[in-house]
């Protein structure tokens, strides 16, 4: 019988797994799966808890829960992988052979890449990254009451690129709500030119924030923070001054990426953008935030290559060519506060644009736009996550491949 092994059980590694559990032959593949951690999290649940929308109860589950009982669950960390050898070796010296290999290790916050942090770590500055640090920042805010506070993204890429401005605005109407928005000065520091990557939806994004009085500082190239004298530094010498941070460090692959020589220099894994099969090892799949695709690192990202990563695993079994079908299709709520939420749908060559989701002219969500049914969207978001997308169940009328109809670009839109 021939393996497969699935390395990483987080989004997309779970969705693999059930997705190859009803597709592959139980009589000619055994499926693995391995992590080194129990729980699964809700990690789009992080941007509530520090608001108290959600607590830690919600976006906590057991990673078996979502596990197919076909399929193997090895509990333990991965030492090595030994691509020649089609080779895994866990933490103890136990080896697992392979015949095809999934990567999904996905990323994560590196705190000792922001020099100076490290001394005021959960005391003055703060991430919403990690379940720990979205708690403690919860903790640091009951007691706030005012000064400068600062948003800050190191370098991208990033997991979620909008979700610190989505923390932004949901700052912004927290503060309001508080009556503290008039004490604080709210600060948005950014190593890109504008608020986000897309132009189009940049420009959207931006006006936000010049709407809600949230000062935008563009082009910040990060060279460290003094937690003494609590402020950044940019490479340029520009400073900018916080009561508090709530940063974004660099995100990077995981460990095991670069200890087995298979990532860049942020760990990440070269892939084939399209296939998504591995530049180096034809017998070698990534998918998810453990990938260098140039494609957001979200969990509807995942999902849609999940979809066309398991028809390429057919093809590779058969002999046959694979086919390059992954679009780059993202698509996300952002949160912008009181209650309302803007929706994204782009890919690769198409940017977020004006428009209706999922049906073209009926909807109901509206693009580039804020409305109240977006933000029930969000929300509603956690359920289809937990009961639909880790299980691999068909969503309708959402497709892998990015649909135009129903579609306007920003030039389109003002005809």
């Amino acid at each position: 019988m021939k393996k497969l092994v699935i390395l990483g059980a987080g989004s997309a590694g779970t969705m693999m797994a059930n997705h190859l559990a009803k597709t592959l032959p139980k009589s000619d593949w055994a499926i693995t799966i391995i992590d080194q951690y129990e729980n699964h999290y809700y990690q789009p649940g992080f941007l509530f808890i520090p608001f108290g929308t959600y607590k830690e109860k919600d976006v906590v589950k057991p990673k078996r829960k979502f596990i197919p009982k076909s399929v193997e669950f090895i509990l333990a960390q991965v030492s090595k992988i030994m691509p020649e050898k089609n080779m895994l070796e866990l933490k103890g010296g136990q080896t697992i052979n392979y015949d095809i290999l999934v990567l999904a290790t996905g990323t994560k916050i590196d705190p000792s890449e922001l020099p100076g942090a490290q001394e005021g770590w959960h005391k003055d500055i703060f991430d919403f990254y990690t379940l720990e640090g979205a708690v403690a920042l919860h903790q640091r805010l009951q007691s706030w009451k005012g000064g400068k506070l600062v948003v800050h993204i190191q370098e991208m890429p990033i997991k979620c690129p909008v979700a610190p401005l989505e923390f932004s605005f949901l700052m912004d109407s927290w503060l309001r709500k508080k009556g503290l928005r008039d004490q604080t000065e709210l600060i948005y520091v950014t190593p890109l030119s504008g608020a986000f990557t897309k132009p189009t939806c940049s420009v959207a994004l931006t006006h936000l924030l010049t709407e809600k009085d949230i000062k935008l500082v563009p082009d910040f190239g990060t060279e460290r923070v003094d937690s003494t004298a609590k402020k950044l530094h940019s490479f340029d010498e520009i400073e900018v001054p916080y009561d508090l941070l709530v940063t974004i460090p660099t995100n990077k692959g995981d460990e095991v990426i670069g200890r087995s020589g298979l990532g860049d220099d942020l760990n990440f894994i070269p892939t084939n953008k399209h296939t998504l099969q591995s530049n180096a090892f034809p017998n070698i799949f990534a998918l998810g935030d453990a990938t260098n695709v140039p494609a957001s690192k979200a969990g509807s990202v995942a999902h849609f290559q999940a979809e066309i990563l398991t028809e390429n695993i057919l093809h590779f079994i058969k002999g046959q060519p694979l086919k390059p079908d992954f679009d780059g299709h993202a698509n996300c709520f952002i949160e912008s506060g009181n209650g309302k939420a803007l929706l994204i749908d782009f890919n690769y060559t198409t940017e977020p644009g004006f428009g209706t989701f999922p049906f073209p002219a009926l909807g109901p969500m509206q693009l580039l736009k804020e409305t109240r049914l977006n933000h029930w969207g969000k929300l509603m978001f956690k359920w289809i996550y937990w009961y639909m997308l880790l299980k691999a169940r068909p969503i309708p009328f959402i497709t892998a491949k990015m649909s135009l109809m129903g579609k306007k670009t920003a030039k389109e839109a003002k005809k």
